[in-house]
């Protein structure tokens, strides 16, 4: 005598609940990563049409209290210059990306300039400055 089951097992994977689960993860790496700045230091840098793509090896920031950082830590201008010494001393070409905020006056966008320039005659490289600007509007 042969006993049958009255409810046929069903053996298929319901996906539903998965494709919530993926839209969930998507919103949510989304909106965390635009909170994560590039730049922790808020400045409202020049604007400019001109676009360059440069291997970026150093950032020196210059706020509105005319405060340098190397890379997020406060400097002096002598601390600028042992700092980047020690950061550009391992290649012979890079660049020193330059965040100032637009009301800075040139002459301390200079005084970075003088700094590299005074490396790359020291140790007879060819590192460049770069004035980081936002897009035109």
């Amino acid at each position: 005598m042969a006993i049958q089951m009255r409810n046929k097992r069903n053996v298929s994977f319901n996906t539903a609940s998965m494709s919530d689960l993926v839209f969930l993860l998507l919103i949510f790496f989304m909106l965390t990563s635009t909170l994560v700045a590039p730049n922790a230091i808020k400045l409202l840098l020049p604007s400019s049409e001109s676009r360059t793509m440069a291997k970026q090896t150093v950032t020196v920031y210059l706020n509105e209290d005319y405060q340098m950082f190397l890379e997020e830590t406060p400097v002096t201008t002598e601390e600028l210059h042992s700092g980047l010494l020690q950061m550009l001393a391992i290649e012979e070409e890079g660049s020193v990306v330059l965040r100032a905020d637009q009301t800075v006056p040139v002459q301390y966008i200079v005084n970075v300039i003088d700094v590299v320039n005074s490396i790359n005659n020291a140790n007879q490289t060819r590192h460049k400055v770069i004035l980081a600007t936002q897009p035109a509007q």
